[in-house]
């Protein structure tokens, strides 16, 4: 990875965290560069990441991967921008626009390009990412692992057996943080009902959340036995736990989850 030229068409929010994560691995700022529509954008990652930037017919001349990190809805015209400016085979693309699938991305780009699509989430920005990735038939083994290589700068990458997994992949890790968020939320609520202040609350559930996450994280169990490792019988947790499940958390988180990965489909066309 340190040797390849890597260039991010779009530099929002996503690219800006991977390419601060690129540089936190050791890819040196000569070998990142990055395009967007917003000199601004572009301005401050030059400024504080020393990367070469400019429009994209430059940052992708000599590019071995462009990371394209623009909104699906001008994803078309970016990629009608690219074609003519890719060899008929060598560069690797990945894509991290949601909802635009690989056959999309085949008949823009045109010959046979090796494309990785990607599902990265929100949590990335803080380096704790989490990326489902699957490659078309002209991704070799080397371009694989090197794509997984970039999103794991930003958290962990996972492969898919299907693309089609994609779409589950949104509705569990690519929307999850929002589901995680609302019950925090909810906690804090219940914590202001119960009688404590609004900063305690929050300090105390944002914790609570932390250290379950990095507590299932390091156990060497799952997290139903660390459930069960803290639920004491007759003792609040199992009265908390019981409430749970008898307004149906189990049926309330599946059904989200599957109108998430509806939607996903929906949106792919």
């Amino acid at each position: 990875m340190n040797n390849s030229k890597i260039a991010f068409i779009g530099a929002g929010n996503m690219a800006n965290s991977l390419i601060r994560g690129l540089l936190a691995k050791g890819v040196t700022p000569a070998h990142i560069a990055a395009s967007d529509i917003d000199p601004a954008k572009l301005s401050a990652l030059a400024e504080e990441c020393g990367i070469r930037t400019g429009t994209a017919e430059v940052v992708a001349g000599d590019a071995d991967v462009l990371v394209l990190a623009v909104k699906p809805q001008v994803m078309e015209q970016v990629c009608a921008t690219l074609r003519p400016l890719l060899p008929p085979k060598g560069t690797l693309l990945i894509s991290i626009a949601a909802g635009i699938p690989l056959r999309s991305l085949e008949a823009w780009l045109g010959g046979q390009q090796a494309i990785v699509r990607c599902m990265p989430n929100t949590p990335a920005l803080v380096a704790q990412g989490a990326t489902g990735l699957f490659a078309n038939a002209y991704t070799s083994d080397e371009q694989a692992a090197l794509a997984g290589d970039i999103l794991a700068a930003v958290g962990i990458s996972c492969w898919l057996d299907s693309e089609e997994d994609i779409n589950a992949v949104t509705a569990l890790s690519g929307s999850g943080p929002a589901y995680f968020f609302l019950l925090m939320e909810a906690m804090e609520q219940a914590a202001l009902g119960m009688g404590l202040n609004a900063e305690l609350a929050r300090q105390l559930t944002l914790q609570t959340a932390l250290g379950a996450a990095t507590l299932a994280i390091n156990s060497d169990v799952a997290p139903d036995e660390l459930r069960r490792r803290v639920t004491s019988p007759g003792g609040t947790t199992e009265a908390a736990i019981r409430q749970f499940e008898s307004e149906d958390l189990r049926g309330i988180v599946e059904r989200a989850l599957r109108a998430a990965q509806k939607r996903s489909v929906e949106l792919a066309g």
